[in-house]
């Protein structure tokens, strides 16, 4: 599992837990809902979700953080905003334009979340990352035989008008090329749900991503012109570019950080659970709710503070 997917599934697990959270603190009595008149209490609802196997998983995650918040004080590990940040941009380098808000939003997940899960990931990283060297030479050999992958296509940046017909198409054409707005145009035309609210912005896009028709017409306009309608099997789309990045070659250079992070990613993944385990292996959990019971390993028995003399009489059998 890459580090981007890793994050993403802690970031599930946050949503869970911050619903379990929100719905033990919010109040002691009363009741949930009404079903015609009969009432479920919050007792009952919060009975049924903290003794679900979702909330063991919740649970575990929780504990977890707590174990991995411990190690980093012990350790003197810190983790700045600006820490937190990069690794952000970097993972959202994995989201088409604009998807990763609508996949937080999706989640029920907020920036806060998001910056929880990530400081973990790099608190692990910080501990592990001692243990874990990346010469130049494996650096080397890993571009030379994946540097295609690493090549930055071609791309532009455009927004569109979907109709259902040539009629409503040309009247959109010369309503934009009259003076109207193109926002205003896709808010009232437009039938494509995922762009229509955004005034049409589809974002940047490569060849290769849209319909053939549309992605002959993108690649081929010049900046800021409106097109004529384009046909596609969706309906006719009137289209403006509003940027154009050229494609670029990867080098060695530009890639160096990259592949570094990449190959440290994977001499990481199998030491993490590992590591994670010996943290709970050495916690003292004490388990106050029945319903939790087995959840952690029984706490580790407490060291003797002195040893015996080496001459000391043999403690009494507590045998009959």
């Amino acid at each position: 599992m890459s580090k981007a997917h890793r994050v993403i599934a802690g970031l599930a697990t946050l949503t869970l837990a911050a619903s379990l959270a929100a719905c033990s603190n919010g109040g002691g009595g009363g009741s949930v809902v009404t079903v015609n008149g009969t009432p479920i209490s919050k007792a009952d609802f919060d009975g049924k979700l903290e003794g679900s196997p979702t909330a063991r998983g919740v649970l575990q995650q929780m504990v977890q953080a707590q174990l991995i918040d411990q190690y980093a004080k012990d350790n003197n590990i810190v983790v700045t905003d600006a820490d937190i940040a990069k690794k952000e941009d970097d993972l959202k380098a994995n989201f088409p334009t604009g998807s990763w808000d609508e996949m937080l939003k999706a989640r029920g997940l907020t920036e806060d979340d998001v910056h929880n899960a990530l400081r973990e990931q790099i608190i692990i990283d910080k501990a592990l990352g001692k243990d874990i060297k990346v010469s130049d030479a494996q650096i080397a050999a890993y571009f030379n035989k994946n540097h295609a992958a690493f090549d930055k296509p071609e791309q532009v940046r455009a927004r569109h008008i979907l109709v259902p017909d040539m009629k409503t198409a040309e009247k959109v054409e010369a309503d934009l090329k009259s003076g109207k707005k193109f926002e205003d145009e896709a808010k009232q035309y437009s039938v494509d749900p995922g762009s229509k609210d955004k005034g049409g912005e589809l974002g940047l896009f490569r060849r290769g991503q849209m319909v053939p028709a549309f992605d002959k017409a993108a690649f081929s306009l010049p900046i800021g012109q409106i097109s004529q309608p384009v046909k596609s099997p969706f309906g006719y789309h009137i289209i403006q570019v509003e940027e154009r990045q050229p494609g670029e070659k990867a080098t060695l250079a530009n890639t160096h950080d990259r592949i570094a992070d990449m190959l440290r990613q994977q001499q990481e993944a199998p030491l993490v659970q590992p590591f994670l385990s010996g943290l709970l292996q050495k916690a003292n959990i004490q388990v106050n709710d029945p319903r939790f019971a087995g959840v952690f390993p029984s706490p580790l028995p407490q060291e003797a503070t002195t040893a015996a003399p080496a001459n000391a009489a043999p403690a009494a059998s507590t045998k009959p």
